[in-house]
């Protein structure tokens, strides 16, 4: 399959041209080569930006380009609102300059370049009489204490990336984002501490509810009986399945640590009286059975091919007959959320060492292989956040 333009999907390649035989380029081919010369001429370029009606397109392809290069520095005036808690403290409402200084720690002119360039990116709004306000943007991330979390977590990825090139030639060398994703490379996940799976099943934890909510609304339970959640992590999304249904039986299956975390959070939100977490690898050990729904959130991606055929095979084995398997993740060639699937997780996977992204044809195959079958891709409101496939044993 290809992507439109022309291009293959990932992990696929374009088939040579047959017996030696010289390729005549696509019609595709052909057109990127006439509007490439186009945008690389000057003269083009000076009559885009003078006529009307073309003037607005140029524009924006100029903010697009402008954005790629500054992206690095945007990252980090986030960064810095969050590690100075600065949208909390302009919750209760708007404060002026020197407040926002003295409450920061930061001397005025840091603090004003700070909040003009958050002004900017619509983190923060600047008033009438001077003084800054929260902005939509900022906002968005006070509402989701995941958004937070993770832009503290991506100073690992940034480390990994400060030589792209280094990191693109040495695919094996060790990462910060390997090391804090301590099962990826260990020899024996299940004998991994609850010291080595702490910080990221916090993180997973806090990032979960927006997915949960996401995958709750696209697909409903009404019609099942007992769920088994693998990869369960600290129970955040069996949690929200058991507050909407009622009705359901739940399981989890997490490695022993990090199931051990998730049977806490299960009694403390008063579910254990029909949930329950069971520890294990889920690659090597056989899963719960009887299920007839199977939930795999943000799981397969972050595994190589064979292990995460394996996982889809003992998921099978594992369902009831006629039962259902739920996979929700980014998927890579998602419409509008191409940056989300093919960019950042493409790199993120990467540098964890372990995983990639895949479009929804590469893990129809993948599931077709496992033994499933009635594969189809369900719709989500916001595809950024996650896309849904089901497939029936």
């Amino acid at each position: 399959m290809t992507r439109p333009g022309g291009i293959p999907a990932y992990g696929e390649s374009a088939a040579p041209p047959a017996n030696g035989a010289s390729r005549v380029p696509s019609l595709a081919e052909r057109w990127l080569t006439i509007r490439n010369k186009l945008l690389a001429n000057p003269r083009f370029h000076d009559i885009a930006t003078r006529t009307p009606g073309i003037r607005a397109i140029a524009r924006r392809k100029a903010r697009g380009v402008f954005d790629l290069v500054s992206g690095f520095i945007y990252s980090q005036v986030l960064l810095a609102c969050v590690r100075l808690d600065l949208f909390r403290l302009l919750e209760p409402g708007p404060l002026s300059l020197d407040a926002i200084a003295a409450r920061t720690g930061l001397p005025n002119d840091s603090a004003r370049r700070l909040l003009d360039a958050a002004v900017s990116l619509d983190l923060v709004c600047c008033l009438s009489d001077g003084r800054y306000g929260l902005g939509a943007n900022g906002a968005a991330v006070l509402s989701n204490p995941g958004i937070a979390a993770m832009v503290e977590h991506n100073a690992l990825l940034y480390s990994d990336l400060a030589d792209p090139v280094d990191f693109l030639r040495n695919p094996e060398r060790e990462t910060a984002l390997s090391r804090y994703w301590a099962y990826a490379q260990s020899a024996n996940p299940s004998g991994l501490p609850d010291a080595a799976i702490r910080d990221y099943s916090v993180l997973m934890s806090a990032s979960q509810p927006l997915v949960a909510n996401e995958i709750l609304s696209a697909y409903p339970l009404h019609n099942h009986k007992r769920l088994l959640d693998v990869g369960g992590g600290e129970g955040r999304f069996l949690c929200s399945v058991a507050e909407r249904y009622p009705h359901l039986e739940l399981m989890m299956f997490d490695l022993p640590a990090v199931a051990a975390r998730g049977q806490s959070r299960i009694t403390e939100s008063g579910f254990d009286n029909r949930a329950k977490a069971y520890g294990g690898n889920f690659l090597t050990d056989a899963l719960p059975q009887g299920a007839d729904i199977v939930t795999l959130v943000r799981i397969l991606h972050d595994h190589d091919d064979l292990p995460a055929t394996q996982l889809l095979t003992n998921i099978h084995h594992a369902l009831a007959p006629g039962g259902v398997l739920l996979i929700a993740e980014p998927l890579a060639g998602t419409r509008g959320a191409e940056r989300m699937g093919d960019a950042y997780f493409g790199f993120y996977l990467m540098a964890m060492r372990s995983g990639r992204p895949r479009s929804v044809e590469t893990i129809e195959r993948m599931l077709h292989r496992s033994g499933f079958h009635g594969i189809r891709q369900i719709s989500t409101r916001v595809p950024l956040q996650t896309s849904l496939i089901v497939a029936q044993r």
